[in-house]
């Protein structure tokens, strides 16, 4: 694929496997799912759900610029919990990053995150 570009940011954190944080392919971006590391490090953030979703979405936001777009692009939102109970809060999180129109979003309840991470947080953009 001769238009298929890699995004990376040092002010996100590193991808912990084999994945890159943003792919673009024309004018479209997909974020890569992120969970509240520290970036330059390997290290979660301390603090409570809210804590949590904030530097998640912290770090998209990082990734979307990197793109040459930012999180107001978003089409789609996909959100991965390990407990439903925190929705409300995550839902107050992400109208702090994003406007109205809000994207497409769906929310999940899963087992388990990488590292115990309570969220997880991929988006689509359009450019």
């Amino acid at each position: 694929m001769s238009n298929r570009a890699i995004i990376s940011t040092p002010a996100a954190p590193d991808a912990i496997g084999p994945y890159s944080q943003a792919v673009k392919v024309g004018n479209t971006v997909w974020l890569s799912g992120q969970i509240p590391l520290v970036p330059g490090s390997t290290e979660l953030i301390t603090g409570d759900i809210r804590d949590q979703a904030t530097q998640v979405f912290k770090n998209l936001c990082a990734v979307a610029d990197a793109a040459g777009g930012g999180l107001s692009k978003a089409v789609k939102i996909n959100i991965s919990l390990t407990n439903l109970d925190h929705f409300g809060a995550v839902n107050d999180v992400m109208t702090q990053f994003l406007e109205e129109p809000f994207p497409a979003r769906a929310c999940v309840e899963v087992a388990a995150l990488p590292k115990g991470a309570q969220i997880e947080v991929d988006a689509i953009l359009v450019l």
